[in-house]
């Protein structure tokens, strides 16, 4: 499989900007469609490089198509899906994040969801993108579905064995994630020596989620090697949002010129 547009896009910025910023959407964490596509759009315009729609358990059927077409409408850049399951799946976005949960205990979330799922995303012309997905203790929602075998916060060797395997199954993107808002259950986002673990390990660009509200806690994650960061929890305040992508943004383009001249 050839990579799509969106996928070339996502290179093309890492090389000429050294690091992105994705900003995630679950529309059932607000009040109304009306307020989730309103904090899309504040998040596009303060500079997210692309806005992701969905959730563990995530948005399905009529309320997750209206949500995609809206969103989709409002931002000028790209919009990827983050399914839950088979059943969390619309034609109208620009891509799929096509995962393979790469610790999980039941096998339906390392191929039979995919198999499933595959034909219609084939059929809905949607561009996947295929990533290999590590768990990270606690796992939040994330692992309680996907019956994740949490990755040992202070084992980062195994996150980068993990990452391997991944890349060498094909997979063209690796994401580790901790849940949604970890900080909750007193543990924080991805250490900064598994993330570093898990750059030095693979050839491919890399994604971190889960914990990261604060700026001090983002610039750590590029700093320690994370290629993309995608943020949830901290762009959920609509009035905060956009405030908070320009913040955000600008240290992912701060550190991403580091990247470069290094």
């Amino acid at each position: 499989m050839k990579p799509g547009k969106v996928e070339l896009y996502i290179h093309e910025v890492l090389e000429s900007k050294g690091s992105m910023l994705f900003s995630l959407i679950d529309p059932l964490d607000y009040d109304s469609l009306d307020v989730a596509v309103k904090t899309a759009k504040a998040t596009s315009d303060g500079g997210a490089d692309i806005v992701l729609i969905g959730g563990s358990t995530g948005a399905q059927g009529e309320i997750l198509d209206e949500a995609s077409k809206r969103i989709k409408e409002a931002i000028d850049v790209p919009l990827i899906l983050f399914p839950g399951n088979i059943g969390t799946i619309t034609r109208h976005t620009d891509a799929i994040y096509f995962m393979s949960l790469m610790n999980a205990r039941n096998p339906y979330w390392m191929t039979q969801a995919q198999a499933l799922s595959a034909p219609i995303v084939q059929a809905y012309s949607v561009e996947p993108l295929p990533i290999g997905y590590i768990v990270v203790y606690p796992g939040g929602t994330a692992g309680w579905i996907g019956d994740a075998n949490f990755v040992p916060r202070e084992k980062p060797k195994i996150a980068a064995s993990l990452a391997l395997a991944g890349e060498y199954l094909g997979n063209r993107f690796i994401l580790t994630d901790t849940g949604s808002n970890p900080k909750l259950q007193n543990s924080g986002p991805i250490p900064k020596e598994m993330i570093a673990a898990v750059k030095k390990s693979i050839s491919i660009p890399y994604i971190v989620g889960g914990g990261i509200t604060d700026t001090a806690d983002l610039r750590a994650a590029y700093a320690a090697g994370a290629d993309i960061v995608q943020i949830g929890t901290a762009f959920e305040t609509p009035a905060m949002a956009g405030k908070r992508a320009q913040a955000f943004s600008r240290i992912a383009r701060e550190e991403g010129a580091k990247k470069l001249k290094g």
